[in-house]
């Protein structure tokens, strides 16, 4: 056999540009963790959870109220409030610029977005942290939506989710943004004594002041797996105390092994799980299946 026919005839890529396919942007998706590529209608098929290795990518309050709520169907509560800048902070940049900045880019007005709606036939209110949104860091409005949240709960007498995704207090806002762990503690402690439920969801990641209030105050505490769970950051313990952490350490599997979590919840089983939970607490039977 001649060997002429494995012999390049023409240098060089001769496709011309305007001939040239290229796979449009939006169809596929790479896990992080074991780099499976799937298409992105599998992907979020599967609630946005890799199908090979189970990580779950971190996903939005809209793509939480999507699946949670039934049909989809809710009313967003305060949906036009927005930070504002009280101490015309600036570091490397203003404040009011990198909120603008932010809005710009998200399509949101701040870090969390609060909805009302039915969860398996039960009227609840939600309040779902926007990672995308100055890394999900609980400011001011943060802080006075969660509060609204609770008294619409408070007022409906409907349970309260909240679902945390936070890197912590905004520093552009100093003591402002320390001030909203008080003032979603006692809101919540309102709730308490109304003996109305109240569900916090842990994701990935929850650190700082969000974990040092409201997120680890839930009559129960949930995480899904893997997320990452802590007051200070691993790196910054290690540095701390000069020695190396354990295998997993500030996983919510880790922070569960240790007692600060009640259970880890797959995020397919989520709304079923919530759902089994509260009609448990409240005495409430099943809901009725559709014919």
């Amino acid at each position: 056999m001649s060997s002429d026919w494995f012999q390049r005839q023409k240098e060089g890529i001769t496709t011309p540009t305007q001939e040239k396919k290229e796979t449009p942007d939006g169809l596929w998706h790479g896990c992080p963790k074991c780099k499976v590529i799937v298409s992105i209608d599998e992907y979020q098929g599967n609630f946005w959870v890799c199908g090979n290795c189970g990580h779950h990518n971190g996903i939005e309050a809209i793509d939480y109220f999507s699946f949670l709520f039934d049909d989809g169907q809710y009313r967003e509560l305060d949906p036009n409030m927005t930070s504002l800048d009280p101490l015309n902070f600036e570091d490397t940049k203003k404040y009011k610029d990198r909120l603008k900045a932010a809005k710009d880019k998200t399509g949101l007005k701040d870090a969390i977005t609060t909805a009302t709606g039915n969860l398996d036939q039960m009227p609840v209110s939600i309040a779902a942290m926007n990672f995308k949104f100055i890394g999900g860091s609980m400011g001011s409005v943060v802080g006075e939506k969660i509060s609204r949240a609770i008294d619409f709960s408070l007022k409906n007498k409907i349970p309260f989710i909240m679902i945390s995704k936070s890197g912590g207090a905004r520093m552009m806002e100093a003591a402002f943004s320390l001030m909203q762990m008080a003032k979603t503690s006692s809101k919540l402690a309102l709730l308490d004594e109304a003996k109305i439920p109240y569900v916090s969801l842990l994701t990935n990641p929850t650190t700082g002041g969000v974990t040092a209030s409201y997120a680890m105050l839930g009559d129960i505490n949930i995480a899904e797996p893997g997320a990452l769970i802590g007051f200070a950051g691993p790196r910054i313990v290690k540095e701390t105390i000069g020695k190396d952490l354990p295998e997993g350490f500030q996983t919510s599997e880790f922070v569960k092994e240790h007692g600060f979590i009640d259970f880890i919840v797959k995020r397919r089983e989520l709304k079923m799980k919530i759902s089994n939970w509260l009609r448990c607490v409240s005495n409430l039977p099943k809901p009725a299946e559709a014919k």
